[in-house]
Formats: structure tokens, sequence, C-alpha cells
């Protein structure tokens, strides 16, 4: 069995150096890493036994216990950052520079007395970073969400990672809704997500099916996965190359191989080592018509839809 690797995939280099910063920290049982810095167990594991306290995203109303506090690549609102500040803490900012510009955006359309429109998942930590300054905005991840706004001026920008074509999909159906209204569009969609988009899209031509290695809650990650079955093919979302079934492969000549931007070097090459040394003898599984399988799903195969 072949196994190609996407020209793009994996760590961006936003999450290469917050988790670089990560590691230097030099006393990691007086720091709290505000969120989760990678969606991958393997890197929280490795915090957690460096001793780090390490606060869920959903839980950041009460103040830390740490003196210190290390900001993930997501980004935080400035209103946040002074809390944090104000209660005598030290931070650590790993902010990826491509999230800062987002958010330099964002209170750039606001200062033009725009209503902003921030196209993203709405419970996303990045989304609540965005429109924690702000004073009027919404946020629009499906056309259902797009409204017909009452104000004269739209400024719509994007979550670093959302998808391009979506993105357009949204702004054209927002001018639509909005004839009344000036909008104005800053594309904040960063490089690395297109080009992982870009060298998906290529890899799923050449392959009978692909493997998309990441973490079961990153929100990439199941993008991607989302991006194959749209493009025709199945998807095997797995976390580690334990969760690899052979018998997903026994009709497949040809399998893709790409990775969500939480995922480390080491745990692609052991997928992929995994994948070359597949047997060829495996039986196909009695449902190995189902569009994609979830990391630690049984044997009931879930549908790329249900999980994004």
């Amino acid at each position: 069995m072949q196994v190609i690797r996407a020209s793009a995939m994996g760590m961006c280099f936003g999450v290469r150096d917050a988790l670089a910063a990560a590691r230097a920290v030099d006393a990691p049982t007086d720091t709290t890493i505000w969120g989760e810095l990678v969606h991958n167990d393997g890197v929280r594991a490795e915090l957690a036994a460096r001793g780090f306290e390490q606060r869920a995203e959903s839980d950041r109303g009460s103040l830390p216990a740490t003196t210190q506090v290390l900001i993930t690549a997501h980004g935080i609102a400035e209103r946040e950052r002074e809390r944090l500040r104000g209660a005598g803490h030290r931070l650590v900012d790993t902010t990826c520079p491509l999230v800062a510009r987002a958010h330099a955006a964002a209170l750039q359309l606001a200062a033009e007395g725009r209503h902003v429109v921030v196209l993203g998942k709405r419970d996303h930590v990045e989304v609540a970073g965005l429109t924690g300054d702000l004073a009027s905005w919404s946020v629009v991840g499906h056309l259902s969400e797009v409204e017909r706004w009452p104000h004269s001026r739209l400024g719509v920008l994007c979550q670093t990672t959302f998808q391009e074509i979506e993105a357009r999909r949204l702004l054209d159906a927002i001018v639509a809704a909005n004839p009344h209204a000036d909008v104005v569009f800053r594309d904040t969609i960063c490089e690395p997500t297109r080009q992982r988009v870009r060298a998906l899209r290529e890899l799923i031509d050449a392959v009978d099916l692909v493997v998309v290695v990441g973490g079961r809650h990153s929100n990439n990650t199941r993008q991607l996965v989302a991006s194959v079955v749209k493009g025709g093919r199945r998807a095997i979302h797995v976390e580690r190359a334990e969760q690899l079934d052979p018998r997903d492969f026994a009709a497949c000549a040809t399998v893709g191989l790409t990775a969500g931007t939480s995922t480390q070097d080491e745990v692609i090459d052991a997928v992929e080592a995994a994948l070359r040394a597949m047997p060829a003898t495996a039986r196909p599984r009695p449902d190995a018509d189902a569009v994609s399988r979830a990391p630690g799903a049984e044997d009931t195969a879930r549908s790329a839809a249900s999980r994004t």
C-alpha cells in the first residue's frame, strides 16, 4: 500500500512557538496555562507531568492561584490581559502573531464605527478572544446565522483557521442580506491554514482514502475530516497509530496522510510507519463503505457531519 503525505500538514509555526515557550518556562508549578495550549492529549499529559496548572477554556471566570499565567496561541482579549495583570499575574504571552493580526483588524473595524461580524465557530476560544474587546459584534459560522442587521456599517473578518471557501460563501450571503449597509471585509485567514487546505485538495485526487491525525477536540482537525468527505473520499480520523485498524485499508492501493495543527511530528511519523507496515491480507470490516471513523470509535462508523 502506497502512503502519500500532504505537502503541508501538522503543527504550524504558531503552535510550535507556543509549545517551545511552554517548555522553556522554568517555574511550571507556579504557572497556569490559560486554556488548552494545543488540543492534544499527549501534550497535555506532558505539561501536567511538569507541574503546570491547566485551566479549561470554559472555566476562566475565576482568577488562577499561580503568580504566572501562560496565554496560549489562540490569544485572549485585551480586557482579559488587563484583568490578569491587574490581579498581579505575570504573563507569558504565546499568542500567534497571525491571531494578533486578526485582533488588530477587529479593533480597526470597530474604530470605524462598524458592527463587527466574525466568521468562525461560535464557541471557539479564538473567537471569544476576537470579540472580547468589542461593543457591537456577531459570530456567523453557518448560512442559517446570517442576519439582516440594523447597522449601516458592517465589518467582516475571519477566525484564522476558517475555511476560505466557506468564508466567501458567508460573505456573499451577508452582503445580499444587508443591501442597506456598507460592508468591509478583512481576510484574516492565516496562510498555514490556506496551505493545508490546498495540500489536502491535491492529496484527495491522488488517493483512495485519507488518514487525518489529530486530537478529537481539535477544530481544525475536524475541518480536515469534513473537507475529505466533501471531496468524495473516506476519512479515517485517529489520534495515534494504535487506533488504526487494518480492516479499514483492505481495499486501498493508495492512502493519503494529513494532520491537524495540534499534531506532533513524531505522532505523524508513527502513523505513517504503521500504515506502511499494514498487512495486505486484512479483510474489510462490514461497514467499509462508511465515510469516516472517529478516534476511539468502536465498529460503528460516524459521519463527519455529525462531528463538525
